[in-house]
């Protein structure tokens, strides 16, 4: 459990400031892009001082034979050495933790690739799983919580499998995972198994067939439906493609992060943009300069799965977050940091030697 961090204003930071503060690193290697933030914390958050991502699709071709290719490979870990010598530039990093989720986890040939990253970028991976992979896109959504509302259906569309976790936040603040469940399919994948430039009806609707089947359970379990339909659950959804929506609500020529993060869309809403978006067709979405080439066939595949969503669930609002799984690492490094510095300070106290000293004083 970790406690909800509220965030406020604060005065600008100095250049003194930023060299005086210590620096921690976060990377989040998916299937489909490679993000890089460096940032210092501050009392209650962070302030990112440098970030970097890039798309690599490190998940090319994965789902023919379950082996990252040797042309994904090489993008990759040339990507990584650019995040190397980012991270150099703000030497000396205090505290980093990097990520790879399921790509990696479902690559046969996944140790050369990890030893290929440590001997040329000088980047030690961490695969980590599904769940924890769910628990820090939580975390990095946390500033994002409604404090009325106590529980949270907060989604993340990967490139190789979506994440799909309902929070409740206590009384006392802290928030914990009360549900989980993985999508073993995401943006990427989906459009490798419907490779056509334009996604059939057919397959379209057997993504969200198929996303409806693995929710039933999940709903039976914990209520979902009940809840949202109830106003009791606030739905977040954060992902590439649910950026882009936002992007194309708001009607943005270029986009940009501050407009998007944060904005709530009613459920009528999304519906609307979605269609917009289907309607555009392949070469219409390579040519919106918040889609682009790069993006058109990913973002047809992460509509099928919030379509699904939205049809099995009495969605009137989603939260889109421009955050995520590195956010959610640096929330876990600063708050670790300050449980240290707490048992440290408690030990200190305790200690016999120190109490002999404070009263010879």
């Amino acid at each position: 459990m970790f406690k909800t961090p509220f965030f406020k204003k604060k005065k600008p930071f100095l250049k003194k400031d930023l060299k005086q503060a210590p620096n921690y690193a976060a990377i989040d290697l998916g299937t489909n892009s490679c993000r890089l933030v460096i940032a210092t914390p501050t009392p209650t958050s962070f302030h990112v001082v440098e970030t970097f991502s890039k798309i690599t699709r490190l998940g090319e071709g994965i789902i023919k034979d379950n082996e990252l290719s040797k042309a994904a490979m090489r993008r990759t870990v040339n990507t990584l050495k650019v995040c190397k010598s980012v991270m150099d530039e703000y030497a000396p990093i205090t505290r980093s933790r990097f990520v790879a989720t399921a790509a990696c986890r479902r690559a046969k040939n996944c140790a050369e690739f990890l030893a290929m990253v440590q001997k040329e970028a000088g980047i030690k991976l961490e695969i980590i799983s599904p769940q924890e992979e769910a628990r820090l896109a939580v975390v990095g959504c946390v500033p994002l919580l409604n404090r009325n509302i106590k529980r949270a259906l907060i989604f993340d569309i990967g490139g190789g499998s979506t994440e799909i976790s309902l929070a409740r936040v206590t009384e006392e603040g802290k928030t914990f995972i009360e549900g989980y469940v993985s999508l073993p399919y995401g943006v990427v994948t989906i459009s490798e198994a419907f490779p056509k430039q334009e996604m059939t009806n057919l397959a379209y609707n057997t993504i969200i067939e198929r996303t409806h089947g693995i929710l039933a359970e999940f709903d039976e379990k914990y209520g979902v439906y009940e809840g949202i339909k109830n106003q009791e659950i606030q739905v977040i959804g954060t992902s590439g493609t649910v950026t882009v929506l936002g992007a194309v609500h708001l009607g943005l020529v270029r986009y940009n992060r501050s407009a998007v993060d944060g904005l709530s869309i009613s459920g009528a809403d999304v519906e609307n943009v979605i269609n917009k978006i289907k309607n555009m067709g392949d070469a219409g979405r390579r040519k919106h300069r918040c889609i682009g080439p790069m993006k058109a066939d990913l973002t047809i595949s992460g509509c099928a799965i919030i379509e699904a969503l939205l049809t099995i669930f009495p969605i009137s609002e989603i939260t889109i977050a421009d955050r995520g799984i590195r956010e959610g690492i640096l929330l876990d490094m600063i708050h670790n940091e300050k449980r240290d510095r707490k048992h440290k300070k408690k030990n200190f106290k305790s200690h016999p030697h120190h109490k002999r000293r404070a009263n010879e004083g």
